[in-house]
């Protein structure tokens, strides 16, 4: 039984810490589209540091597989709350020093060196984060609304990519000078108050029932990774292969605002308000495609967001390519902000409910952080593709809808567990993921 007022404390904690790390990691690649091209790389060939500098957002990513592994053994081994401390502390102190970086002119190529290297670890620290926290809210959640409550860790990643690019909208104002001496570390010099504020709401939350009655009964697994790639590893292959719709995040918020600003002409502070005001639509979005994902099943939510992301793409891209400041302030809310949040509703508990308790962070982190690691290199891969022209957003829209196509076939292939009870989550056993529950939502006798 789930204890009253449990749920919605983890899920509020959940939501915090996602929205103060997330700031964090795209505070970088706000940057990264906007300035790192031109301070951390030879200003000989502008095309190649831009290319360079959205490479680098991706490097985060390489970092999410390995500290999946790492940080999912803790989380089934040791605990969530463990995972959850650790992650936001490592992403802040290593987000705080992007800020205290020299130049390349100041210490030549030292200077891109080091901002890989802190790339790597808010890498590290992004590959436990969601995984922790969805795993925490879905074990704390009554069972007919895990849904609703993991979808509280998306919704806390939307607020934190509007609280980025919210915070660059002045930034990006100030004169190209200023802008690229000092006004672009003000942001990350910031997180100095997300690294307290989140430090302190995490550690006053308890540790999931489910884990703490793994604890007691001596039934976690001494190697989780071993347990889960014995015996859940279609699930993982399959999340991996989903996980690729995240690609729609960052061609949206790292490469269309690089090529609006760098190759169409478009001004910096229209295309961040873009961003603004999809992810403030995302926000009352997420938890309404959530609770009907609770109804009717996770998959119908999940696949119809992913196809509206694939023809959306086309409309977004070209709408820039005209330079309709209209059209891209419509198609990009009703992308970004609507159809892009029924997948980010679902797939918190589409994925967890996957995987048993003992193995379900290792599960959805190693599975989720190299699906994530496919979509953070898409921005420079859809720079490649565009190369110097602009019209060649064609292609960079046909690679996305691409990667929007694969997502759907891995949720088609997979099975639908939202009327499982939590208990009975990732056992193999069960018909076609249907086990009868009361109507409010606990399994029957």
């Amino acid at each position: 039984m789930v204890e009253h007022g449990k749920p919605r404390k983890a899920a509020v904690a959940a939501w915090v810490g996602s929205a103060l790390e997330y700031y964090d990691f795209f505070i970088y690649g706000t940057a990264a589209a906007l300035v790192f091209g031109k301070i951390f790389f030879p200003s000989s060939d502008p095309a190649a540091g831009t290319l360079l500098a959205l490479a680098t957002f991706g490097v985060g990513y390489v970092a999410r597989p390995i500290g999946a592994f790492i940080l999912g053994h803790v989380g089934d081994r040791f605990g969530r709350k463990k995972v959850l401390v650790f992650t936001v502390l490592l992403m802040g102190v290593s987000t705080f020093l992007v800020g205290c970086l020299p130049t390349y002119e100041q210490v030549g190529v030292l200077a891109p060196v080091l901002l890989v290297i802190l790339r790597l670890l808010q890498g590290l620290s992004a590959a436990g984060e969601q995984a922790g926290a969805n795993s925490m809210s879905l074990e704390h959640a009554p069972e007919h609304r895990r849904s609703y409550y993991t979808s509280w860790t998306l919704s806390g990643t939307q607020a934190g990519q509007i609280l980025a690019t919210a915070v660059f909208l002045p930034v990006a104002a100030m004169p190209t000078a200023a802008l690229q001496s000092w006004g672009w570390r003000m942001p990350f010099w910031a997180s100095a108050l997300v690294v307290v504020a989140a430090f302190v709401i995490r550690r006053k939350l308890d540790e999931t029932p489910v884990f703490e009655r793994e604890v007691a009964g001596q039934e976690q697994a001494k190697l989780p990774v071993a347990v889960l790639f014995r015996d859940h590893w279609a699930d993982v292959l399959r999340v991996v292969f989903a996980a690729v719709i995240a690609a729609v995040s960052t061609i949206f918020t790292v490469y269309a605002l690089s090529y609006a600003v760098n190759s169409a002409g478009l001004a910096r502070t229209p295309m961040l308000w873009v961003g603004v005001l999809a992810n403030i639509v995302a926000l009352g979005a997420i938890p309404l495609w959530a609770m009907l994902a609770d109804r009717v099943g996770r998959k119908p939510v999940f696949i119809g967001g992913s196809l509206g992301c694939a023809l959306l793409i086309f409309a977004y891209l070209g709408a820039i390519s005209a330079g309709n400041y209209v059209l891209v302030f419509v198609v990009g809310i009703l992308m970004f902000g609507v159809v892009y949040s029924a997948t980010n509703a679902v797939w918190p508990a589409f994925y967890g409910e996957m995987f048993p308790a003992r193995v379900r962070l290792s599960g959805m982190a190693i599975g989720t952080q190299i699906g994530f690691a496919i979509a953070g290199f898409t921005p420079s891969i859809a720079a490649a593709i565009a190369g110097d022209k602009s019209a060649n957003w064609v292609g960079v829209a046909i690679f996305t809808a691409g990667l929007c196509l694969v997502n759907v076939i891995a949720v088609l292939t997979g099975r639908d567990n939202y009327r499982v009870p939590t208990a009975d989550l990732g056992r193999k056993d069960l018909d076609g993921g249907r086990v009868p529950m009361t109507s409010a939502g606990g399994a029957t006798a």
